[in-house]
């Protein structure tokens, strides 16, 4: 099994020229032609916290759908975490990892089963804390080698991280490899690798880099990372 999986902080869709724009963002998903997609910033932060894109846009305009994480009619995710699959995949649960946190951070999980393998997702936007940054780091790891059933991994999200070497890195590192994508913040100008793909040792990463349509270049502040992992023998 091959899997195209991706990140994205899509900073509630809006752009650089500041216009909240949910086509742009999903013609950016739709560009990434991903398996799975981790989103961060993907609900509005105030009010109902709805999806910064409608639902039954996403479902009518993108091969994706959201796993369902909240009771919120209006919410694709958790703290603005949400996991996109497509459609053809089977989703068989999907929940909220709570965070030790200085700011409304958190992470959200799902369990799915892709062309007939299970897998396990896991997005994240950590703290801008490397105190506390590291501490999430742990507690995800620690809770994945917790869990009763044991599934191969992928973990993906905007870390916060402008380090190469940080505690947050070793905690993740511990069980799961860092796919080479490259710097993705901000998107005039990549400096910094703030977001990651981990994946676990079932996996091998095939290939792995940033997303730098025009689109993109326009839709956020962050470019998309990808990579394309394939379930090691």
């Amino acid at each position: 099994m091959t899997l195209r999986v991706a990140s994205y902080n899509m900073r509630k869709a809006i752009g650089l020229d500041r216009l909240r724009k949910p086509d742009r963002v999903l013609a950016v998903l739709n560009e990434l032609d991903a398996d799975i997609i981790a989103l961060q910033e993907a609900d509005r932060r105030l009010g109902e916290r709805a999806s910064a894109i409608p639902r039954d846009m996403i479902e009518a305009e993108s091969p994706y759908r959201a796993v369902p994480i909240e009771n919120r009619p209006n919410s694709i995710g958790w703290h603005g975490n949400a996991i996109l699959v497509r459609k053809d995949h089977e989703i068989i649960h999907g929940e909220p990892l709570f965070l030790p946190m200085l700011e409304p951070r958190g992470a959200v999980l799902a369990d799915l089963r892709v062309r007939g393998e299970p897998v396990r997702v896991v997005g994240m936007h950590l703290d801008l804390s490397g105190l506390y940054r590291a501490r999430q780091a742990k507690m995800l790891v620690d809770h994945l080698g917790e869990r009763t059933t044991q599934l191969p991994s992928i973990l993906m999200g905007d870390l916060n991280d402008w380090m190469v070497n940080s505690k947050a890195l070793k905690e993740f590192q511990r069980h799961h490899q860092c796919a080479a994508c490259g710097p993705s913040f901000p998107t005039r100008r990549p400096l910094g690798t703030l977001d990651r793909i981990f994946v676990s040792d079932h996996f091998k990463v095939e290939e792995s880099g940033v997303h730098t349509s025009l689109t993109a270049k326009r839709a956020s502040d962050h470019l998309p990372v990808w990579a394309n992992v394939a379930r090691s023998a």
